[in-house]
């Protein structure tokens, strides 16, 4: 049988074992959110010093972000999800056997490395695979969806580490990547169609133009902004500070605290669904979802760091529940991206606005640890409630940044998209 004869692979498999591997990567990625602790203790060091494995490891993912973007445009999602897989997989490896602060910092860089590869390259599966009026709903069942794999990096690895030990727990984690990657192998492939020859690839002019062209859009900076303000509180929450805070800081059980975590994957998978259909039916309403959420958390996280004392669980559960909703508005950042280009910009649209939440996430991360520092009384094992306090009120600057950005550029938008309709009667931006 030819290559053009053969049946048509199912698009839901392909998406399905493609989710599977953004699944993962956000497995590989939190993993070190509910393990910081017995990570401070194993390589015996401070709370910045900590910081720095997770602001490697994102650190990496957001530089990798335009090239990744442009790489996905010339190998296609498989290559790169496959790639990807393995370097976690790696990554995993290193940090199971790793005794030494620059070994474990190198995994982690791998698991950056390829979770940099994976949201988008099945974003691109999402497009290539399925008519345009689901995209919007499918981006961000993706995004939800995804989040199952903090799911799985809280209460069941926190079991394993605390029952069989460092090393059993992340060479299981190793071992789950491993188990997807051979399922991408397998089912995924990059279009619906018989898979065509590699393009050549673009040239430095032609990559410069399309990254230049994507960045003249309002909307791909709309986008960007979006991403920034919405994603970088649960996102720090979930990736490394939330379960010191919750078991230093509020005095809960390792698994009370897992469980609240994984209570916040829930919330983010309900929420999402939500968040995807006001999208697609007030798509010149979408900032106003963006300002909603970004001030539910700024107002929620006040109660919680003005709360004299421990806060009663109601409120711990209140703060991760909005907390949850953090993720899926970070994903309306790139149905900016999506109604604002071409699809042959595509690539490097996401890649950009994928870059604005992350930035934000690093900066979080590596305040917070610095201001725990220096907020802890010398000869303490663990910094007070209070020094938790002082460290998250950082996120009110990153807040009012964010907050007038995507102002700025909403109304850009708006101006481009009114110009528009009078000289086109289909203009590129869907609305803000």
């Amino acid at each position: 049988m030819t290559p053009a004869a053969q049946p048509r692979r199912p698009a839901v498999l392909v998406f399905a074992v493609a989710l599977a591997a953004y699944v993962a990567a956000v497995f590989h990625r939190s993993s070190l959110g509910v393990t910081g602790v017995d990570a401070a203790d194993r390589f015996h060091i401070n709370a910045s010093a900590l910081a720095t494995f997770s602001v490697a490891q994102l650190a990496v993912y957001a530089a990798m972000q335009v090239p990744v973007g442009v790489l996905l445009d010339r190998f296609g999602s498989r290559r790169l999800l496959l790639t990807g897989g393995a370097l976690m997989v790696a990554g995993q490896l290193c940090f199971a056997v790793a005794t030494d602060v620059r070994l474990a910092v190198a995994a982690r860089v791998l698991v950056g490395l390829g979770d940099a590869m994976t949201f988008i390259s099945v974003l691109r599966i999402v497009a290539f695979w399925f008519p345009g009026r689901r995209n919007p709903l499918l981006v961000q069942l993706t995004g939800t969806v995804g989040q199952l794999g903090a799911v799985l990096g809280a209460v069941p690895l926190v079991a394993l580490l605390h029952h069989a030990g460092w090393t059993p727990a992340f060479l299981t984690a190793a071992a789950l990547g491993a188990t997807v990657l051979l399922l991408v192998l397998v089912a995924v492939r990059d279009t619906p169609h018989a898979e065509h020859a590699a393009t050549a690839a673009p040239d430095l002019a032609t990559v410069r133009r399309q990254l230049a062209a994507a960045w003249a859009q309002p909307g791909t900076r709309l986008g960007l902004w979006t991403h920034f303000v919405t994603q970088f509180s649960g996102a720090v929450f979930a990736l490394l500070w939330g379960y010191p805070f919750l078991v230093q800081g509020q005095g809960l059980s390792p698994t009370t605290a897992a469980a609240l975590l994984t209570l916040m994957t829930v919330a983010a998978l309900v929420c999402g669904p939500v968040i995807a259909h006001l999208c697609a039916r007030h798509p010149f309403r979408r900032s106003v979802v963006v300002f909603a959420i970004t001030a539910a958390t700024a107002v929620v996280w006040a109660v919680v760091l003005v709360w004299p004392g421990r806060a009663p669980h109601w409120l711990l559960v209140t703060l991760v529940v909005v907390l949850a909703v953090n993720g899926p508005g970070s994903v309306i950042g790139f149905d900016y991206a999506r109604t604002s280009n071409p699809v042959h910009r595509m690539g490097s649209a996401t890649g950009i606005v994928n870059v604005g939440g992350f930035v934000a996430s690093i900066a979080l991360i590596l305040a917070v640890g610095v201001v725990l520092d220096l907020a802890t009384p010398a000869g303490r094992s663990a910094p007070p409630l209070d020094a938790f306090r002082w460290a998250f009120a950082v996120q009110y600057l990153l807040w009012g940044l964010g907050a007038v950005q995507v102002l700025r550029y909403r109304n850009a938008a708006r101006r481009r998209y009114a110009a528009e309709r009078v000289t086109s009667p289909v203009p590129a931006v869907a609305g803000t």
